[in-house]
């Protein structure tokens, strides 16, 4: 039987950081095992080309059905629901790195490896995700529901490169082509406007949701909107309304179906609730003095204070001017670089009540 633990079973999409990745693995003494996770779309064939001109043992997954099933399920509900999902933080656990671990399982790799800007540290005995180097790629806010059992089986070999090295490094092995690829899709299923997408998908919507009105922070209707599902958070560009000035969706209301407009002051806060934390070590959450959030991927943290709520949720205070509070995006905490853990950003509805006892 071949040594496991020198077995490492990639995540091979056959772009440029899944490719580079089993170069360097492939380096450094591994045998690489490659895994092709058919999730949308066409058969993907340039993992296969790039698995037969490097050597190594390659496997194509079907899993359209359970990625339909599970992510694209739940991206379409979290818009019926008058949230705005992010796929990527709940691909990675329910889907991507559950089917790598199964995979290495099934064919004898210790390790699983992929792609992402970002780097792990042991700590007093527990994995954390670190940053990337490459501030512009850095990834780490995508992973942050890995559970430990997972992350000490993973290896990221770009976490100390920039997208610029790697390239750099796919053209001094020979993989010219490759390096001057272009960049993927950040939501891997869709292709143009994702209400295109919603329709296509999920037909009913249109009927199901229908058409309400934007209203201001008095509740002043202001117009007609074409079903709340359609907007985020934040929004400016696309909302078909005259004010005779800038408006932003300040809020979003699924049970009255209105969408709240404002200015831009009007999006800022001082503080959110946050639900279904998944944290490594509470006491050091709670006592880190350098704590800062992320409130949405490539933004800058926000010096922040966490409270721990009765119902498990957590108060968060923004040290720092913060906006946009999006409900069922991610909050993901840092210590410096280093993710201590994340939430999701709840409904803000009845915030007021904590406030006055914080």
């Amino acid at each position: 039987m071949k040594e496991r633990n020198k077995r490492v079973l990639v995540g091979m999409s056959g772009g440029i950081d899944s490719s580079a990745t089993c170069l360097m693995l492939q380096e450094q003494g591994y045998e690489i095992v490659g895994v092709t996770m058919r999730v949308w779309g066409d058969e993907p064939k340039d993992a296969k080309i790039l698995a037969d001109r490097m050597g190594i043992e390659h496997h194509v997954a079907d899993e359209r059905i359970e990625f339909k099933d599970t992510i694209v399920k739940y991206f379409i509900d979290e818009y019926r629901g008058g949230r705005t999902p992010n796929p990527c933080v709940m691909c990675n656990p329910l889907f991507k790195f559950r089917m790598l671990i199964e995979w290495a399982d099934k064919l004898n790799c210790g390790w699983v490896a992929t792609g992402h800007y970002s780097r792990l540290e042991e700590k007093e005995g527990n994995i954390y995700i670190v940053a990337g180097d490459d501030d512009k790629k850095d990834q780490s806010y995508f992973l942050w529901r890995l559970g430990q059992d997972v992350l000490r089986r993973c290896i990221f070999p770009l976490g100390n490169y920039t997208k610029v090295k790697v390239r750099e490094y796919l053209r001094e092995k020979g993989f010219e082509a490759k390096a001057n690829e272009g960049e993927s899709m950040e939501v891997c299923f869709i292709k143009g406007d994702y209400r295109d997408f919603l329709r296509e998908h999920y037909p009913a919507i249109d009927e199901e949701i229908g058409s309400g009105w934007f209203v201001n922070s008095e509740g002043v209707k202001l117009g007609e909107h074409k079903g709340y599902a359609y907007y985020t958070i934040g929004q400016r560009k696309g909302l078909e309304i005259a004010l005779g000035k800038p408006a932003y969706v300040l809020r979003i209301n699924p049970q009255k179906n209105t969408v709240m407009l404002g200015d831009a002051d009007q999006l800022k806060a001082t503080d959110m609730l946050v639900e279904e934390p998944n944290i490594i070590n509470e006491q050091e959450l709670f006592s880190c003095e350098q704590l800062s959030v992320r409130i949405r991927y490539r933004s800058k943290p926000v010096p922040c204070e966490i409270k721990k709520l009765d119902d498990g949720r957590l108060l968060v205070h923004f040290k720092e001017e913060a906006s946009a509070i999006t409900p069922g995006q991610s909050a993901v905490f840092y210590d410096g670089n280093r993710v201590l853990g994340g939430a999701f950003i709840a409904s803000q509805r009845g915030m007021g009540m904590y406030l006055v006892d914080s």
